[in-house]
């Protein structure tokens, strides 16, 4: 399996296959627009502006499942994430990450780079996962890793 493998319904309801970004390195992000992390749309804004045309991409997925801290339909938080932190880099449909109904994606993420100590969950909104032009995971975040920090990563991805 790799990140091609799976889709996703887009911040507009429109069923986007993950294969669209065969061949860029992609940061896959569980978001939240009330969270003491949300300051980080900033600098996951910077990060696609810096190196999208290097074949770079953020990924934005919403969720409600820490704290209630995505409370908002899609319109509301498209509206938010644009507004307040001009946005552009793409978002999609809030999804669950934990659980018996986390979305595909997630799951094989999370079994991909388990957290610390192993454990598979995901603790809170902004965990972070970085993919490889080839599709399969490098490395996970911690919510408290800022984009800044992520940067040699990335980078050195972008060589690869």
């Amino acid at each position: 399996m790799n990140l091609e493998s799976f889709s996703a319904l887009s911040i507009k309801g429109v069923d986007l296959p993950l294969s669209t970004y065969l061949g860029k390195v992609v940061l896959v992000v569980n978001v939240a627009s009330h969270c003491g992390f949300t300051g980080q749309y900033a600098g996951l804004e910077a990060l696609y502006k810096d190196y999208g045309d290097e074949g770079f991409v953020v990924l934005g997925f919403p969720c409600d499942q820490f704290g209630h801290q995505e409370p908002a339909n899609e319109d509301t938080i498209l509206m938010f994430c644009q507004s307040r932190y001009d946005v552009t880099f793409p978002l999609f449909s809030k999804l669950e990450v934990n659980g018996p109904r986390a979305h595909p994606l997630f799951q094989w993420l999370k079994s991909s780079k388990p957290g610390l100590l192993g454990t598979e969950g995901i603790k809170w909104n902004f965990t972070k996962f970085l993919v490889g032009r080839d599709g399969q995971v490098i490395a996970r975040y911690a919510p408290t890793d800022t984009p800044q920090s992520l940067r040699p990563d990335i980078e050195q991805a972008l060589l690869a």
